[in-house]
């Protein structure tokens, strides 16, 4: 063993670093494993996919080695990318200093965010000068922001108290890549982007999300300048998400929202510097007035459907081509304006790229793509996604000479890593299945109830809820009820709001972290969740000492990247559920089964009411993929171990 790697072991010794900062500490071979692992691949710039069970500390067991990382060559940076900003806030301000701490070694980190999580100072003195709404709740927020833009040093928006993820003002106080005005913006030298950029670069480890990964690898593909570093070494945690999140930035989408922010933007300048040219005001009406109408051709409501089908509606492509020849009238007006304002430039490049995008989504012959759209409330969104990403992914490791990591408690299909390795077209020096610390078989109880109707019944609501008030009340409150879809959510939360007596949390009531705050603050609480709760949600103890799962969480077929992605498998002789569905909705119930238990000492029970998981072959496969636990078909015996967690 290499005097690095020993220097990682010592790290976990019973009387090394670690051990004087946690209290009753015991080392774990299995999070030593892991932890040599990643220091051998950092060296080798090799790439290394790690499973790593919940309880193995992996978390650790990847900042170590990133942290004492060496290099003979300049670069020896180390970019660490997690799933979600509240992971990234979580390993940034509280894991790194706990194990730099414990190292006692000087070794600089950053934090970094995408652009629309950091203040514009710009932005923000344009719409206090212009104010851009008539919205009490906007105008409120906007004074918040203020006051907030006078104290901050990072002007990163997730410190800004009173402003929630989705807050309303956050359009009008952050930029976009599309409306950054980058070094000639006014403010650059006050940019907060740029402060963050510049501490990047000096830092030995940055720790970023996925999303900021992608998108910052898809701005360094069109020659633009970049918002990370060049690294030696890239480590992934919850890397399952990667191939879906990759797949939405090798493609190209364009979309209502961005084209209205476009016309906010042009309205600004319209009338502060231009108001005396009546031709511009026209032409930014006409567009808004054509966006406005081709949402009217798209069902109401939210969902996903085939572009390629819908277009040949002769209102949707009326509609279309009426938003093309309106951005071309706006493209040829803001070219008249072009000598009068500085400021109105970016705008017209935005108004080329966004035409150039539209007569795009026309073009549906290539069949290695998905051509679908989306719909909210208010917004359309037309999306081209490659059906496969591993080409593209493998080409950009290739392309970048790093080690790279990649590590979740979830990657494994029935024992194997193959299905993962595969989406992402990865060829690892090393693949393992670290297994997790905890006795499952008397930690928890898998109870898969008898009697109960088929998932897609009218009765099965009220099955669940008698199901869902049998366990609240042996558990006394402390239980998740997760769902895969937001009706059965909201007809189980109806059904038991008045039976049961114990604090009901649904979600949409607030923000996911204040209701998280909430459950864990009563401790006896019931939270009734939808996908976002599956995973990075980390309640330990027995606040939490019941999961209940609605069914098998299978992408709807209804969804068009699906069907798209299933088309092409048929078209090459394979099976589209063995390929595609089953190990999708495998790796997500196993996060779902991962709230559960997250500690030596946490016990609990899981229920999953599907009665495909006995009645269908492939219910073995998702057993098999779980953690060993107790089972039993009785409702009873589910509760009798509940009444007995203290």
């Amino acid at each position: 063993m290499s005097k690095t790697i020993s220097k990682v072991s010592s790290f976990f010794s019973k009387d090394g670093p670690l051990s004087a900062k946690v209290d009753g500490y015991k080392p774990r071979e299995a999070q030593i494993e892991m932890a040599t692992e990643i220091e051998k691949s950092l060296k080798d710039k090799s790439q290394l996919v790690i499973e790593a069970g919940t309880g193995i500390g992996k978390t650790f067991a990847y900042l170590v080695p990133a942290l004492m990382h060496e290099n003979s060559q300049s670069i020896t940076k180390i970019i660490i990318s997690t799933g979600t900003k509240a992971l990234q806030e979580q390993l940034f301000h509280r894991d790194l200093p706990n194990v730099l701490s414990a190292l006692k070694i000087g070794k600089k980190t950053a934090l970094l965010k995408g652009r629309a999580n950091y203040l514009c100072p710009l932005r923000l003195n344009q719409h206090i000068s212009h104010v851009p709404t008539d919205d009490p709740d906007v105008l409120h927020q906007l004074a918040m922001v203020a006051k907030f833009a006078s104290n901050t040093q990072s002007g990163d928006m997730a410190d800004c108290i009173g402003i929630e993820e989705g807050a309303k003002v956050l359009p009008y106080v952050t930029s976009t890549s599309d409306n950054c005005l980058g070094q000639s913006c006014p403010d650059y030298d006050d940019c907060y982007i740029k402060k963050a950029r510049m501490k990047a670069m000096e830092a030995d480890v940055i720790v970023v999300n996925h999303h900021l990964f992608f998108a910052d690898m898809s701005v360094k593909n069109s020659g633009f300048a970049q918002l990370m570093p060049k690294a030696d070494g890239y480590i992934f945690d919850e890397a399952h998400q990667l191939s879906e999140i990759a797949s939405n930035y090798f493609g190209q989408s364009v979309s209502t929202r961005v084209l209205l922010a476009l016309i906010k933007d042009l309205r600004l300048i319209y009338r502060s510097e231009l108001f005396d040219m009546i031709q511009l005001g026209k032409a930014i009406d006409k567009l808004e007035s054509s966006l406005k109408d081709f949402r009217l051709e798209f069902p109401i409501g939210s969902g996903k459907g085939d572009w390629c089908q819908i277009l040949k509606h002769s209102g949707v492509k009326f509609a279309a081509d009426r938003i093309i020849n309106d951005i071309t009238f706006l493209y040829q007006v803001i070219k008249l304006a072009l000598e009068r304002s500085t400021k109105i430039e970016h705008c017209f490049e935005r108004c080329i790229a966004f035409k150039a995008l539209l007569e795009l989504m026309f073009d549906t012959n290539d069949k290695g793509l998905s051509y679908w759209f989306e719909t909210t409330r208010m917004h359309v969104s037309i999306n081209i996604t490659p059906l496969d990403v591993a080409e593209k992914f493998n080409a950009l490791m290739n392309k970048l000479d790093a080690s790279w990591v990649f590590t979740s408690a979830t990657l494994s299909v029935d024992e194997s890593l193959s299905h993962f390795n595969n989406s992402l077209g990865l060829e690892p020096k090393q693949s393992l299945i670290v297994q997790s610390p905890f006795d499952y078989k008397k930690q928890a109880l898998l109870c898969l109830p008898r009697y109960l109707p088929e998932v897609n019944s009218q009765d099965m609501a009220h099955a669940l809820v008698k199901v869902a008030k049998l366990l609240i009340e042996a558990a006394k409150g402390r239980c998740f009820i997760l769902f895969t879809s937001y009706r059965m959510m909201e007809l189980v939360a109806q059904g038991i709001a008045s039976t049961v007596a114990y604090p009901i949390l649904v979600q949409g009531q607030t923000s996911k972290r204040i209701l998280l705050e909430k459950f864990v603050h009563h401790g006896n609480s019931v939270l009734l969740g939808t996908a976002s709760f599956w995973e990075g949600v980390d309640v330990r103890g027995s606040t939490l000492s019941c999961v209940i799962i609605d069914k098998l969480p299978f992408i709807s077929p209804d969804d068009p990247l699906l069907q798209a992605k299933m088309k092409a498998c048929k078209q090459v002789g394979e099976d589209p559920f063995e390929k595609i569905q089953l190990p999708q909705a495998i790796i997500t119930l196993k996060q779902g089964v991962g709230r559960l238990i997250r500690d030596h000492t946490d016990k609990g029970v899981l229920v999953i009411c599907d009665n495909r998981l006995v009645t269908k072959n492939y219910g073995e496969v998702f057993i098999s993929s779980l953690p060993n636990m107790t089972r039993t078909r009785d409702l009873n015996k589910a509760a009798e171990f509940l009444s007995h967690i203290d």
